[in-house]
This record gives C-alpha cells, sequence and structure tokens, in this order.
C-alpha cells in the first residue's frame, strides 16, 4: 500500500470512528487508539503536505484567525417561526391550514423538540461542505465555515451521487448539557470566565474569529430542514431527515427516549398535541436544552401550497413551553453593587429545584419592582428560570405570609462603602455615586480586562477576583505593577500560568485609544461612542480637556453621555487613576489614519453596494476618523449613502427619503 492509499484509508476510518463518538454515542475503539490512528495521519501529512485537502480530518483542529465574518445571502430566507405556549395554540394552528386549504381532512405533521441553540445553515457542492451561514437577519448571515469545519458531527464530504450538485440543509449548532458542564469546569480550571447557558456558549463558539477555539469546543449540530429543496428526490420532510440520516449527517429522527421518538409523524393535530405533552415529560431527561415543540406539516407540496405570511411559513409553528416553577422561601435580600453603582436587590432563598437547576437567589430588579410584587422577607414565593436561563420571582403566595412580616424598606445608602445611593427622576435603579466604591471598581476590573477593553486575556473572572481578594489588585493601574511573583503563590497557579499572565498584561499595554477609553468603563460610554472620541481627541491629555459643550457638538453624544463623561472627568480620583495606568506602562497606540480630520464632523452616511479598490470597512473607518459616523441603515436622518455596485434596498430607501446619493468618487473628493 502506498502513502497515498494508507492516508485515503486513515481519513475514511477516522471518519467513522468520528461518527460513531460525536453522533451515534458509540465508540468502538479507545480514545488512546483514535489518538494514534490519529497521529499517523498528520505524520503522514507533515511527510505530504499535498496530502492536506478541505476534506482531511486534520483540517478540523482550526486555522489563523479572521479579522471578521464575510457576509452571505441565503439562496432562500432562513424565517422565523411564530410562537405559542399552550397547547390550544396547535388546534388554533390546524384550524388556519385547514381553512386555507379549503379542506376539513386530517393534515400530517412532524412534531420535533424545538433545539435551544444557534440556527445555521450548511451547503454542500458536489458532496464537498462549502458554505456554513448563520441565520443573521434571514436574509443574510454571516460564514462561519472555518468555525464549522471544526464541528465533529458534521462530515466534511458527502456521498455526491445522493444528493443535487448543490444541496442546502438547515440545523441548530448546540451543546449538550454534560458538554456545557465540562466546558466550564476547563474554564475555571484556567481561571476563565464561564458561559451562562449552552445556547450562549455555543453561539459564542461559533462566532470565534479564531478556529482553534472553536476546535476545542465540543459543538454538536443536528440538521432539522432542507434549504433549497429542489431536486432531492423527497416528497416529504420526514423523508428528507431519513436521506439525512443516510448521509451520516446528525438529526434526531433515530433519537427515541423512554423508547418512543422525539420525533414524531402525527396523523393530526390531537396527536400533535399528546406528543407535545410527552416532549414536556422527558425534557429534563434529553441530554441537550429545549424549549418546545417545532411542528411543520409534513407534506412538501402543502407547504408550498401554504406558503408565507411576513417573516415565517404558514406550514410550521414552535409551540412552546412555559418556564418552570417551584415555591421556596426567602431568606434575606441583599444589594450587589454593580459596575455602573447600580444597586440590585437580589433573594436570598431556600434551594429550589427548578428544570434541572437548583436555585439559591434571584434577581428581584429594583425598588419599584419589590414594592409592585411586594416581596418581603420570609415570604414563600414563586419562582422561575426565565427563558430557562435567569432565576427570576414571579409573585408572593400571600395566604402564606406569617402576620409578624413587614414590608421591605430599600436601603439608602451603598452596602459596600456607605456613600448615599442616588436616584435620577428617569431611572428605577438607585446608584452608588462613588467611583472608587470597592464594589464598584472589583465589577469594573472584569470589564477592563475584557475582550473589547483592554483584552488581557489570561486575567479571567476567577484569577480577577482572586488578585482582588489577596489585596494585588485594587485599581485599574495595579494590574500594570504585578510580578510573576505576586501571582505564584495564588491558588492553581504555577509557573507556566503565571508567566502567560505577565506576558498577557504586557501584550495589552499598548492599546488604542478607543479601547483604552472604553475600558475606563464611564457610564453611558461604549464601544461606538469610545470611538467617536478617540477619533476627535486623538491623545489622553487632550480627552481628559474635554467639555461638555465639545462633547454635546460631537455626532451621537446627547446630553446624558457628555454629563457622565464630564462628571467622571471633574473627578480627581479618575483622573488620577488614567494617570496612573500611563505612568505604570500603558501608551496609547498611535492611530494608523495620521490626516485625520474634522470635515465629516456631525454627517451621518451609510455605504452600500461593493467597491473596485475599497473595502465597506476602510470606508467606514474613513468616515470616523473624520469626525462622521457610519449607522448601518438608512433613516430620515441620514445625511449621505455611498452607493458602490448593486446596491440593493438601501438605495430605494435612500431614494424614498430624499437622502443625497453619492459614488465612491464625490465622496472622497469630500475629503480633499
Amino acid at each position: 500500500m502506498n502513502y497515498k492509499e494508507k492516508h485515503k484509508k486513515l481519513s475514511i476510518e477516522i471518519e467513522q470512528h468520528n461518527y460513531n463518538y460525536h453522533s451515534l454515542d458509540k465508540p468502538t475503539i479507545s480514545d488512546y487508539q483514535f489518538d494514534q490512528l490519529f497521529n499517523e495521519l498528520l505524520e503522514l501529512e507533515s511527510k505530504h503536505p499535498e496530502l492536506v485537502t478541505e476534506t482531511s480530518p486534520s483540517q478540523r483542529a482550526g486555522s489563523t484567525p479572521l479579522d471578521k465574518f464575510s457576509k452571505v445571502k441565503h439562496r432562500t430566507p432562513m424565517l422565523s417561526l411564530q410562537n405559542s405556549y399552550s397547547p390550544d395554540d396547535i388546534l388554533a394552528f390546524d384550524e388556519r391550514i385547514k381553512k386555507f386549504l379549503n379542506s376539513d381532512e386530517d393534515v400530517e405533521f412532524i412534531c420535533e423538540p424545538k433545539l435551544d441553540g444557534l440556527a445555521l445553515e450548511l451547503v454542500y457542492e458536489k458532496g464537498l461542505l462549502t458554505k456554513a451561514i448563520t441565520r443573521g437577519d434571514g436574509t443574510t448571515g454571516e460564514d462561519v465555515t472555518l468555525n464549522t469545519k471544526t464541528i465533529k458531527t458534521i462530515p466534511l464530504k458527502i456521498d455526491a451521487g445522493a444528493v443535487p450538485d448543490v444541496f442546502e440543509l438547515r440545523g441548530e449548532v448546540l451543546l449538550h448539557k454534560s458538554d456545557f458542564e465540562s466546558l466550564n469546569e476547563g474554564q475555571l480550571s484556567q481561571g476563565l470566565e464561564t458561559f451562562s447557558n449552552p445556547r450562549n456558549a455555543a453561539a459564542g463558539t461559533l462566532r470565534q474569529l479564531d478556529s482553534r477555539v472553536a476546535a476545542t469546543r465540543p459543538l454538536r449540530f443536528y440538521a432539522y430542514a432542507p434549504g433549497v429543496i429542489d431536486g432531492h428526490g423527497a416528497d416529504s420532510h420526514y423523508q428528507f431527515l431519513e436521506a439525512v440520516n443516510q448521509l451520516k449527517i446528525p438529526n434526531l429522527i433515530a433519537k427515541k427516549i423512554k423508547k418512543s421518538a422525539i420525533i414524531k409523524k402525527c396523523k393530526n393535530a390531537e396527536e400533535a398535541v399528546a406528543h407535545y405533552h410527552f416532549i414536556e415529560s422527558v425534557r429534563d431527561q434529553l441530554e441537550f436544552e429545549i424549549d418546545g415543540m417545532v411542528m411543520k406539516v409534513n407534506s412538501f407540496q402543502l407547504q408550498q401550497e401554504l406558503g408565507f405570511v411576513a417573516r415565517s411559513p404558514r406550514w410550521a409553528t414552535a409551540a412552546k413551553y412555559k418556564p418552570k416553577q417551584e415555591t421556596t422561601v426567602i431568606k434575606d435580600i441583599v444589594l450587589q453593587v454593580g459596575r455602573t453603582g447600580a444597586l440590585t436587590p437580589v433573594a436570598i432563598m431556600e434551594p429550589v429545584f427548578v428544570g434541572g437547576v437548583t436555585i439559591t437567589n434571584a434577581t428581584l430588579h429594583n425598588e419599584s419592582e419589590i414594592a409592585r410584587k411586594d416581596v418581603r422577607i420570609g415570604d414563600t414565593v414563586v419562582v422561575q428560570r426565565a427563558g430557562d436561563v435567569i432565576p427570576e420571582v414571579v409573585e408572593v403566595v400571600l395566604k402564606k405570609r406569617k402576620k409578624s412580616s413587614v414590608a421591605y424598606e430599600f436601603p439608602q445608602k451603598c452596602p459596600v462603602c456607605g456613600t448615599k445611593a442616588e436616584k435620577n427622576e428617569d431611572e428605577a435603579v438607585y446608584r452608588c455615586p462613588n467611583l472608587f466604591c470597592p464594589a464598584v471598581v472589583k465589577e469594573s476590573l472584569k470589564h477592563f480586562v475584557s475582550k473589547k477593553a483592554m483584552n488581557i486575556d489570561k486575567l479571567g473572572e476567577q484569577i480577577t477576583k482572586q488578585l482582588w481578594t489577596e489585596g494585588l489588585v485594587k485599581t485599574f493601574s495595579d494590574i500594570y505593577t504585578l510580578k510573576k511573583e505576586d501571582i505564584l503563590p495564588l491558588e492553581r497557579q504555577g509557573e507556566k500560568s503565571a508567566n502567560n499572565i505577565i506576558k498577557s498584561i504586557d501584550a495589552s499595554r499598548q492599546p488604542e485609544l478607543s479601547r483604552f477609553i472604553y475600558a475606563l468603563g464611564i457610564r453611558f460610554v461604549g464601544e461606538q461612542t469610545a470611538k467617536t472620541l478617540a477619533n476627535y481627541y486623538q491623545d489622553v491629555p487632550s480627552f481628559l480637556k474635554a467639555t461638555e459643550e465639545d462633547l454635546l457638538a460631537l455626532n451621537d453624544i446627547g446630553p446624558k453621555v457628555a454629563s457622565s463623561i464630564t462628571s467622571s472627568l471633574s473627578n480627581k480620583d479618575f483622573v488620577k487613576e488614567v494617570q496612573n495606568l500611563l505612568k505604570n506602562g500603558v501608551k496609547i497606540a498611535k492611530s494608523d489614519v495620521t490626516n485625520a480630520s474634522k470635515k465629516l464632523k456631525g454627517l451621518k452616511f451609510v455605504i452600500t453596494g461593493s467597491f473596485d479598490n475599497y473595502k465597506r470597512s476602510d470606508l467606514k473607518k474613513t468616515i470616523e476618523v473624520n469626525g462622521g459616523s457610519s449607522p448601518g441603515s438608512v433613516s430620515k436622518n441620514t445625511d449621505y449613502l455611498i452607493a458602490g455596485e448593486a446596491a440593493g434596498s438601501k438605495l430605494k430607501k435612500a431614494e424614498d427619503l430624499g437622502v443625497k446619493v453619492l459614488s465612491i468618487e464625490q465622496f472622497l473628493a469630500m475629503l480633499d
């Protein structure tokens, strides 16, 4: 056997083991044996680089990080489903279908769990996976092909003879519950922030610019529908899923629980209602999160007759399950202090098991919400996981309230620093106005080191918390005084991890001005506002001298934002902290656009279409550094539309609104 035949044999064998392990959950060899096969493949490819193709199993490991995701238009829109929360709505849906078809005959439905993940479209061309596109706005999504190829349950190649030349299918990317728990355990062990729920983890992973990160996370994919359906030979949705199963593309058609299929072909609406209740009864036993049942007309011919209404198909609906509720007792109400000083009341409760999760506390939002529900310490309350994620107090069980109960009085001082709390007339939230309240600083540190701010990637939530607890970091500037010797004594920190943390800190010492301003955590100053400020002031000393009058003249900065900025800049401790950051080695990177001007000050430009010699991202940056802004959509407030080739709906809307349309040459002339 020559090396090419050996490589082909190894590739087929490895992909089969991947399918057995990740799709069927029935491995036939040990992890060690699999690693031996995979290493043999890698060794062959290192000696013969020409063997590395798009479909090689080695390409699931991820590749060089991207700058951004490109946009791709779906051949047919990825529509959303109408939702309901009652089995009665299933019967009403059936009635609407019969009425539209002008028929009293029973309609056959396919009923399946509504997966709680991220929708994705796969495109195979002549059997090869060539594109993976997120839902996006339903018409256009993000090209996440590189990340998708790291998902081991998705075949990179399918039987080209069994499908049309262009074969599209849609499904959900998600994490199994057990994989999610393992992922979070791994995050904790590395001192990194944990994910709040499986859906967020899956969505965040699929949108990683570095596919090597995606390759380390156990994403899974389940197909549930076709894209463009012409030419695949199936007459019904159920037949399509059976065909997908034959292609070894993961789906739920063969999945059973309690010896019953979780995808069911229902003869009528009554059977669909029964399956709705069955899925709800086994919901907590499923290995993935769901939030309802999807009900589809089985026949493709009937689907075409029924068509669409607005952005939803007439032939499908989602019957969701109501949030899971239980009762418990409130032991205490405490105030949490957030990054912006917001004082959030939190109910500390007797532990209660709700929908597979033990809940011990729940947000009470604010003073007015407590008063509206009349929540008191010692009350028996109904709690639920709103959206299956956030614990919430629904109502008080008044008949169980003790006679000695007294109404809760909202504290008027910050529970941490004792500063008198403040409340603006237009807000429901009390705040601690002390910018250097220990609790505010503690939460602000998480923001300061985050990816979109200073991007100190090795300082995750757990390590930041340790540094704070040990008194090593009390302000932002303290981070830049840390030495390896300070980190080594911390729990779970060895020589390698301590070195990595110091390297990560050093790598963040030259941020762009916009990142630096955003990292300071000034209230109301988000990423876009930070860019506006950076483009105008160009350096830190100029920004520190900003006046309310100057700020109000800037695009997108109103009185509330301007007041918040000047309030921070008038605080001597805040200014001193900024100066300490610079003193401790933070040096703002020079702008890569040296001839910035204020020629476009206050003007809004929307960009549409394509341009021969310019990227739209570069045009947007040019607009911003010259004092303008570039929102994503046309409105009556848009000053100009820059239109390139293949300009679409934005051009028509601009013309309808009377917005002036510029060619690329006319726009560049404005800068000369």
